[in-house]
């Protein structure tokens, strides 16, 4: 009998054992999930508390809002990386929805204005800075250099895996790929989405995710690198640039702009002044060198003369 009961119960455990190890998010692998219910995983996002739709991408400020937690497991950890911008990571607010709250602010009481992709479109500014809207980030333009290979890539088999690839991993509906260009070895690819239905991924977050697959930092669970593939050849990414456009243009103050001008400006005219005085100071050290040489001759036709 005793042997039979051990049976069962290492069934019983195998099988909450697997349940457990399949209780994951596919999306997300800062997500926490736990499963409580029969089939019932359930998965919250480190950082927010909110519930995590693993069918689909996680918004850009959430995932933000999750790097930013402190190391209390070994998978949750602040990424080398994280937001490729001129302000560098910080701790966003989001909506319940998961998009941006339109204005940010840090622990210094400093705040910003940001559009949907969460960069900065304004001057930094106190906690009185209002933001009346979140302007959207209409276009998206991708940059890709990869390596160089011995078998030369077709540009329409490039487009086929590139379009392949955005809608089966991030699930980008093609309608949203404006344009695909090859022109070995750069690829330029252009997103556009002027609104976004409840239901399509967000254009910044398909970037957010692709910028990190390309530095081996997979938010996906698996955590695997990315790899496309060309006609069975792969297509080796080796640098990325990414350039967010607004619907609006960003609102930065003109006096950073005239102060810029003018350091250009001052820097031209010192290095005119400098190019001058070099030049007068050549002329007279030419002049002075021939006033020597022709009171010297003058000298020798006169002692010449008195002979």
């Amino acid at each position: 009998m005793e042997p039979l009961f051990g049976v069962v119960l290492a069934l019983i455990l195998a099988v909450a054992s697997a349940a457990n190890d399949s209780c994951t998010c596919a999306t997300n692998k800062w997500a926490v999930c736990a499963q409580d219910g029969p089939g019932n995983c359930t998965c919250r996002l480190a950082g927010s508390d909110h519930p995590v739709d693993c069918s689909t991408l996680t918004s850009k400020c959430f995932l933000m809002k999750a790097e930013m937690m402190p190391l209390k497991e070994k998978r949750l950890w602040r990424p080398p990386h994280g937001v490729l911008d001129s302000d560098g990571i910080y701790n966003p607010d989001c909506e319940d929805s998961g998009v941006f709250k339109a204005r940010q602010c840090n622990q210094s009481s400093t705040c910003w204005c940001v559009n949907t992709a969460g960069m900065r479109r304004t001057e930094k500014g106190g906690r009185s800075l209002s933001c009346s809207e979140l302007v959207r980030t209409r276009w998206i333009y991708i940059e890709l250099k990869h390596k160089r290979s011995s078998n030369a890539f077709r540009v329409p088999d490039v487009t086929k895996a590139l379009t392949q690839l955005f809608e089966s991993r991030y699930k980008l509906r093609p309608k949203y790929i404006a344009a695909i260009k090859y022109d070995p070895p750069l690829i330029q690819i252009r997103l556009h989405q002027n609104k976004k239905p409840r239901w399509d991924v967000d254009i910044a977050d398909v970037a957010y995710y692709f910028e990190k697959d390309v530095n081996n930092d997979s938010v996906f669970h698996s955590n695997s690198k990315l790899t496309v593939s060309v006609n069975g050849d792969a297509l080796a990414i080796e640098k990325l640039w990414i350039y967010y456009v607004d619907e609006k243009p960003p609102e930065f103050c003109m006096r950073q702009l005239a102060a810029g001008i003018s350091a250009v400006v001052t820097v031209v005219l010192l290095t005119a002044g400098i190019g001058i005085a070099v030049l007068l100071v050549l002329r007279w050290l030419r002049t002075r060198t021939y006033k020597k040489f022709e009171c010297k001759e003058m000298r020798e036709i006169k002692t010449t003369s008195s002979e």
